[in-house]
This record gives C-alpha cells, sequence and structure tokens, in this order.
C-alpha cells in the first residue's frame, strides 16, 4: 500500500512541475489573419422629401431606418393601410413612433405617394 501512496505522490510531483514547466515556457501566437483597415465610398443619398406639412414628420419617424427613395417609391397605399404599417412598425419593430402623430404621418405618407422626390 505504502508503494501505491509513493507512485502516486511520484505521478503529482511530475503532474505539478510540468505545469510549472509549460506555464513558464513563452509561446509564439498562432499564425492568424492579418487585418488592415479599409475605406469605401458610399454614394451620396441626394433624395430628399418634398417640402411639404407633415414631411417633418416622416424625416424624423422614417427615415431613421428607410431610406428616402424607398419611402417615396412604394407602391400606391391608402390611408387604413399606411396606419397598419406604422402600428406595425411601432409593435413588431419598437420604433420610436408616437400615436399621437398617426394621422398627421399617415396624411404625409399618402400625399408622398403623388409628389416626387427630389434627386431622383
Amino acid at each position: 500500500m505504502r508503494r501505491a501512496g509513493n507512485i502516486a505522490a511520484l505521478c503529482a510531483a511530475l503532474v505539478a512541475t510540468a505545469c510549472i514547466a509549460a506555464a513558464a515556457t513563452p509561446r509564439k501566437a498562432a499564425p492568424g489573419p492579418a487585418f488592415s483597415s479599409k475605406t469605401i465610398a458610399l454614394p451620396e443619398d441626394r433624395a430628399a422629401l418634398p417640402s411639404s406639412a407633415g414631411n417633418d414628420l416622416v424625416t424624423e419617424n422614417c427615415t431613421g431606418c428607410h431610406s428616402v427613395e424607398m419611402i417615396t417609391t412604394q407602391p400606391p397605399l391608402d390611408a387604413k393601410i399606411w396606419a397598419a404599417e406604422i402600428a406595425k412598425m411601432r409593435s413588431v419593430y419598437h420604433a420610436p413612433v408616437d400615436a399621437a402623430d398617426d394621422q398627421r404621418l399617415v396624411a404625409a405618407l399618402v400625399a408622398l405617394q403623388t409628389a416626387p422626390a427630389k434627386g431622383r
């Protein structure tokens, strides 16, 4: 039994020595991908909403996520569908659209369907 204890103590000492030696040995970093900075030039967004009442609401509430071109090229939708879209943006996507602005926002979106955007 004493011999088994000696073997266990010897094994523990060898493991401890190996751990200390491994910790003291400096390691080379594994080769990895080389990163470098790149720049890209994005096209300038020249589209702008026409100046009219309510478009400030569209700018404030919609252009944070949607481009002006996307807003102005939607298929013709009636006020009821626009209201449902606004409600969906608020409930599903958590858009910070104040419900008190819904009627004016719907009216502005309906009006945009017939007004061409600048810069197209």
